[in-house]
């Protein structure tokens, strides 16, 4: 048997890379472009550079080990949620789940916003939903939304962290309902997979 590489899932993958890119060149000119162009602005909505970072702040990471820990996830429950919804449907996901918790943090905390957690959390809630079409309630969407939503509402109130422990609780909320939408066909929300 012939063995190949497969780009397997597109979105994730080429996510990641540009993920990758930006890191790169924020470690060699020392975050001076990510801070710029990677970190949410609370500026005014007239600016167009406001509405770019509300997307942007996506690809940046503010060190190794944040990029390594989002990675990790992204990359073994993005793929699920891309063959599962789609390649449209997860780069929609993706972006709605990024503009909304951008906002939300705009509108709650004058600190900028780096990293794609917030999607990380929404695709481990659309994981555990994987059987929800079938008229059950995974117990494993339960567990996950007890120890992860939970543990981060908790720290969101008792952390003195750097972490955006809201960006957490949003793309979780924001799986939920795509996770909803998408696997009862409810709405303008379910998109066709391929």
């Amino acid at each position: 048997m012939k063995l190949r590489l497969k780009y397997n899932a597109p979105v994730i993958l080429t996510f990641a890379l540009i993920c990758t890119v930006v890191l790169v060149i924020s470690e060699m000119d020392g975050y001076r472009i990510a801070s710029e162009w990677f970190v949410t602005r609370r500026g005014s909505f007239l600016e167009p550079r406001t509405w770019i970072t509300m997307v942007t702040y996506v690809f940046g990471h503010s060190g190794i080990d944040h990029f390594m820990s989002n990675m990790m996830l992204l990359l073994l429950t993005g793929p699920v949620v891309e063959e599962k919804y789609g390649s449209l449907s997860t780069a929609v996901i993706m972006l709605v789940t990024a503009v909304v918790t951008a906002l939300a943090n705009m509108i709650v905390t004058p600190n900028g916003l780096i990293g794609c957690s917030g999607i990380v959390f929404a695709f481990i809630i659309l994981c555990s939903m994987t059987s929800f079409s079938r008229g059950e309630i995974p117990l494993t969407m339960v567990l996950v939304i007890v120890l992860y939503l939970g543990s981060e509402i908790v720290s969101g109130f008792t952390a003195q962290d750097d972490v955006s422990h809201m960006a957490h609780i949003l793309g979780g909320i924001a799986g939920a309902v795509f996770g909803y939408a998408l696997n009862n066909g409810q709405g303008s929300l379910h998109f066709p997979k391929k």
